[in-house]
């Protein structure tokens, strides 16, 4: 079936915002936050700033997104915030390339606003999704959008890599230039190919209840929470809604512990940094084909089925995870997590678009994307807390760290469980 200009536009905004979740929050901001602008700076003092920043951008979001969302709603604005955002984190991501060396109070602020830019943007990204696409085509696009998201920001990422490893053959001084000619080129790619989704993809038309084009400034404090408030009446009320939301929670904390906690595991197994790095490209790079092949498998199985097939091969990753001891195992696991993370991640965005009001996707979205802030609360503990007993009742640190590890799977078996007691998302739901 032919993928609409519309659609393509939109799919292609991931392409545009993952290069910085890859060469900034994934790749070198924490490598150069600690070696050029916290230069000299004890490592635990280090991770300490570092956790701030992350947790003040997260916070914030997470806090904000149904706010925003209800505000983006109300006044049919959801365009022009996702412009406003999309150009914090591009003049965020760009500001950290003229930073000196020791600055890393400056590297804070502006990483915590291209930060804002990024996760906020997407809030109102994702609400497009059923403006662009018609409900049998929902599974497509929102599975294109990880697909190219994870093409473009691995093409980016593997560039600044060979950048920063061959600094003279590219015109750079330095490898600590080159990372800051990366910073920079995440700016300049982030602007150059959000344009499409900026010219072809609008707000849906509200026929009479359409308002002027200045009605954002005139919505007040009192509607957004009035309306809020209508929307968490109506999430408590909607079981399938608020079932999926707790299952999403408990599932997705997992996905993004795994991707969180990957690069400390490499460490314990003495991986090198570019082993590190080189193991991130492998999964963005097998990620764009298995996003794309997600699609196929939902038309074929279903969404929800998808889904768990999904949550059941993080299971595999979990228990294998703890197994390994070498770099080669380590690469073969970044892959396996590469086919199946779009994916989960893709359907479990176009099942919620399926159950929820188009008219209010923004401000539910706002919800959705709360949770997904909010992930990495439990996953984290548990590892932290599984360890620690495991290594204190067997006396072996190595062998305790690998048991924390299986922990995680309480988190995909729970939110899996839940989830199947839900219905399929194309069959009749309860209104």
């Amino acid at each position: 079936m032919k993928i609409k200009k519309e659609e393509f536009s939109w799919a292609l905004y991931d392409w545009a915002n993952s290069a910085f979740s890859t060469t900034i929050i994934a790749g070198f901001f924490p490598f150069f936050f600690k070696e050029f602008w916290n230069i000299g700076v004890a490592d635990d003092v280090i991770t300490l700033r570092l956790a701030i920043a992350n947790s003040i951008a997260g916070l914030f979001i997470a806090l904000l997104a149904p706010f925003l969302g209800a505000w983006a709603d109300l006044s049919f604005g959801k365009k022009k915030f996702l412009t406003g955002f999309a150009f914090a984190g591009i003049f965020g991501s760009m500001a950290l390339a003229f930073l000196d060396s020791g600055s890393w109070q400056w590297a804070s602020f502006w990483y915590i606003i291209a930060s804002l830019g990024f996760f906020g943007g997407n809030i109102f990204y994702d609400s497009f999704l059923p403006v662009i696409a018609k409900r049998e085509n929902l599974d497509r696009a929102s599975n294109l959008g990880y697909a190219l998201g994870y093409l473009g920001g691995g093409l980016l990422l593997a560039a600044n890599v060979l950048w920063a490893t061959y600094p003279d053959k590219f015109g750079f001084s330095s490898a600590q230039s080159a990372v800051k000619g990366s910073f920079l080129s995440v700016g300049i790619w982030w602007a150059l190919f959000s344009i499409p989704l900026l010219i072809f993809v609008k707000d849906k038309k509200q026929s009479s209840k359409q308002k002027p084009e200045n009605y954002v400034e005139r919505v007040t404090i009192l509607q957004i929470f009035r309306e809020l408030k209508k929307t968490v009446k109506d999430i408590m009320k909607t079981r399938t809604v608020l079932y999926f939301l707790i299952a999403y929670w408990l599932y997705i904390d997992g996905v993004h512990t795994i991707i969180r906690m990957a690069v400390i595991y490499g460490s314990s197994i003495n991986l090198h940094t570019q082993d590190l790095i080189t193991a991130l490209i492998v999964t963005q790079f097998v990620g764009f084909p298995a996003s794309l092949a997600y699609i196929k498998l939902s038309k074929y199985i279903g969404v929800k089925k998808s889904i768990l097939a999904g949550i059941s091969v993080y299971i595999f990753i979990c228990i294998w995870g703890a197994t390994i001891d070498s770099s080669a195992e380590f690469f073969v696991l970044a892959g396996i997590v590469g086919l199946v993370q779009g994916g989960v991640q893709a359907l479990s965005r176009s099942y919620y678009t399926r159950i929820i009001p188009i008219e209010k996707a923004a401000e539910f979205f706002g919800f959705y994307n709360m949770l997904g802030k909010f992930a990495v609360i439990i996953g984290p503990m548990l590892m932290a807390l599984t360890g620690y007993f495991a290594i204190r009742f067997l006396g072996d640190p190595e062998l305790g760290t690998r048991i924390s590890i299986v922990s995680i799977t309480v988190l995909f078996l729970a939110g899996g469980l839940l989830l199947m007691k839900l219905p399929d998302p194309d069959q009749e739901m309860e209104k």
